[in-house]
């Protein structure tokens, strides 16, 4: 049974929750809310009791008023932003710039402070917006996305922001401007123009958004327009080194700058810095770097420090300083030796001692003008050792010790088969300048310590070159008995092919009969004199004259053996026209010779008018074919100062080719094997007595006693060892396979 004063209590408490819960409606609450809120936007003082109050009311307007909360938020938006346009009329009254700023920014600054605390009492008006946001499937809000503050910053931007944003721009930009140039203003101006953009923004995912893609980048724009204009004129009136200091302080003054009015660690200054090297540096840099090459020239080791500190902020800005110092270093240095040479060519110590003080020289350059920089240090070896390498050193008159230098060389199996190469060019065509200094270099190169085969072998061409002299003397003698003076045309070279040649590098050709003649007489002769020895015939290292006749002239003509056979081709039919494939044919020559030796003799680089003529016409030897016809140009001459001239004498052999292509492999082959050897031999010389070595020290030790003749590759190292290692020279540890153990 129910109690009957239990049930009028409840209808009594529910019939009063009902009432007060309609007094808790938005229509009821607002008008006591809104005094505090324009409070708070005025930065008015509010008392404990409002501040509660307004807590105590949004909560009950969210709790019991299922509308209340958006309709909270649209009476709060409409407050604010008659408060943000009575802002803007307060800001808009002030025309000059720097007081329009001001007024901004006080304003601005006021606002934002708000920022922080009329959202306060609204966090149950926010959680409530977001549970419905939620509901819906929109994202919830965190405490760091207020939505009562993106509401005030989004109206501020919405209205004050974007309707003046243009003039806060120009006004901050024209102070900037006005730094620039001397005058003085409150740096806070600009502080607080772009404080606003950077807090303004109330995109979650890009705080800066606003502030990159309206103040920073006005900021860049503005400062480029300014060196745009202002370092040309500087750059006309001052100078490239003037300019450079100017460049330099003006880059070191924007990023001081840069830092004070840019936000930090937004990456700001660096594009600034950036846009700055661009239009200061990089637009002037051909300009600059022309300056250059002079100022290593005259040591000016201050300026060429400020050019590096600069071009090094450009890419590729530094290439250009670097082959300037190899070509001074490369010039200065070999000019050095040359002007130097009384003094080197008479104290060999005083040669080398010359080498060290240029190098200090230049090492001291690059110490004072670039701070021993590793790009440039490479440039100074890389140069130097030109310098040290350069043939032009060695055609001074020096005597046997100043070749010392030739210890510095690098590679020295090759410039020995280089050097005998050449050497063997000059006896063979007697164009040596002194032979007698040309057999004494055969004991310096012995003395500097080049190869002792390849020096043994220079030894012996010079003792052929006596021996033959003699034979063919007494050659001529007895052929004139028999021949007559046809034997004074002719002279031979008897020479040991151990020495000058290998049996390769013979090439058959089919002679004129001129010669064929005489060949088994200087055989029958030399058999007299050395019974038991063989001639063999080395036509490609001989050479003759004959007389080229036509109705324009006479000319002597000076030919390869080569040149000669092609030539005689037309002797019986002087105006026939001949394919390839029959001179190939009819000379016996093969095919690259043959090709080679034709190209020489239409397509002579020192003649107007060649000696052969050919169609169709070709860009090189290779492209020659079987059909291609040649004929004897009997429009030849030789001309001189735009005149045919009707007797002289002209030179085809140019460079005697002493080489074929199958000699020129051989030889690249048998440096290859002579070096593999010496790997071998040094590597048996180490072990013995070592007994057991590192695979790092035996590379070292190995490295050591080769360098002067070649520096072995680490390929080459280790082909070797494990070349020995499998003919039991060798072997590895069988704890250690890194260590190597000799096998007697």
């Amino acid at each position: 049974m129910t109690d009957p004063f239990l049930l009028e209590s409840y209808f009594y408490n529910k019939n009063f929750l009902q009432k007060d819960r309609n007094q808790l409606m938005f229509e009821d609450k607002w008008p006591s809310m809104r005094p505090i809120i324009l409070k708070l936007l005025q930065q008015e003082t509010v008392t404990q009791n409002e501040w509660q109050d307004l807590f105590y009311s949004v909560h009950l307007v969210c709790l019991w008023d299922e509308k209340g909360p958006p309709k909270v938020k649209e009476a709060l938006k409409d407050d604010i932003m008659d408060f943000i346009k009575q802002a803007q009329q307060r800001v808009l009254a002030h025309q000059e710039d720097q007081a329009l700023l001001k007024a901004y920014i006080a304003e601005w600054r006021k606002f934002f402070t708000q920022c922080n605390y009329l959202p306060t009492p609204f966090r149950q008006l926010e959680s409530a917006l977001a549970g419905k946001a939620s509901s819906s499937g929109q994202k919830k809000s965190t405490a760091d996305d207020s939505i009562v503050r993106k509401l005030m910053l989004d109206s501020w931007n919405q209205s004050i922001f974007c309707d003046i944003k243009q003039r806060l721009q120009d006004s901050a930009m024209k102070l900037v401007h006005a730094e620039r140039n001397g005058e003085a203003f409150d740096s806070q101006l600009v502080i607080g123009v772009r404080e606003s953009y950077v807090n303004l923004c109330s995109n979650p995912e890009d705080k800066l958004q606003i502030y990159r893609e309206n103040f920073e980048k006005a900021y860049i724009e503005a400062t480029e327009a300014f060196y745009r204009m202002k370092a040309p004129q500087y750059l006309q009136a001052n100078g490239v080194q003037n300019y450079m200091r100017y460049a330099d302080a003006k880059l070191r003054e924007e990023q001081h700058r840069a830092q004070k009015y840019l936000e930090p660690c937004s990456g700001s200054v660096q594009v600034l810095t950036d846009c700055c090297v661009k239009v200061l540096v990089s637009t002037f840099k051909t300009t600059i770097l022309a300056e250059c090459a002079g100022m290593i020239k005259e040591n000016e080791t201050e300026k060429l420090r400020l050019m590096f500190k600069l071009m090094d902020r450009v890419p590729d800005g530094i290439a250009s300083m670097l082959k300037d110092l190899e070509d001074h270093i490369m010039s200065a240095g070999l000019a050095d030796m040359v002007a130097a040479a009384d003094i080197i060519t008479q104290d060999s110590e005083k040669y080398v001692e010359r080498l060290l003080e240029l190098f200090h020289q230049f090492s001291v350059l690059v110490s004072d003008a670039f701070n021993d920089d590793p790009r440039f240090l490479t440039s100074r070896d890389k140069a130097y050792r030109h310098v040290v390498n350069d043939t032009q050193v060695f055609r001074l008159e020096l005597p046997s010790k100043q070749l010392l230098v030739l210890k510095y060389v690098q590679n020295k199996d090759v410039f020995m088969r280089y050097h005998k190469a050449h050497l063997t060019r000059r006896l063979i065509l007697d164009t040596s300048a002194d032979s007698e200094k040309e057999e004494n270099m055969v004991e310096w190169l012995r003395e500097v310590g080049m190869p002792a085969d390849y020096v043994n072998k220079l030894a012996r061409m010079f003792q052929d070159i006596k021996v033959s002299e003699d034979l063919n003397q007494q050659f001529k003698e007895q052929y004139r008995n028999t021949r007559g003076s046809i034997a004074d045309s002719i002279n031979i070279k008897i020479l040991n092919a151990g020495a000058w040649a290998r049996g390769s590098e013979r090439v058959t050709v089919s002679l004129p009969l001129e010669l064929e003649d005489y060949i088994p007489e200087v055989e029958d002769f030399y058999k007299k004199k050395h019974s038991g020895r063989k001639l063999q015939w080395y036509h490609h290292m001989s050479n003759g004259t004959i007389t080229f006749a036509n109705n324009v002239g006479r000319y002597d003509v000076d030919v390869t053996t080569f040149q000669m056979a092609v030539l005689f081709a037309w002797n019986q039919r002087p105006y026939d026209k001949i394919p390839y494939e029959n001179l190939r044919l009819a000379t016996e020559l093969p095919d690259p010779e043959l090709r080679r030796t034709l190209w020489s003799l239409v397509a002579f680089p020192k003649l107007r008018r060649q000696v052969l003529s050919y169609e169709p016409e070709v860009l090189s030897p290779k492209d020659f074919e079987e059909n291609t016809m040649f004929w004897v140009n009997q429009e030849f001459a030789l001309v001189k100062n735009g005149k045919l001239q009707k007797r002289g004498k002209i030179n085809l052999v140019g460079r005697l080719q002493l080489s074929t292509e199958r000699s020129k492999e051989e030889d690249n082959e048998s440096i290859v094997q002579l070096r593999i050897l010496r790997v071998q031999e040094a590597v048996i010389k180490i072990l013995k007595m070592r007994k057991r070595i590192t695979n790092v020290q035996l590379q070292t030790e190995l490295v050591d006693i080769l360098k002067n003749m070649f520096l072995p590759s680490k390929k080459m190292i280790k082909e070797q060892i494990e070349w020995l290692i499998e003919h039991k020279y060798m072997r590895r540890d069988e704890d250690d396979i890194n260590t190597f153990i000799y096998m007697a």
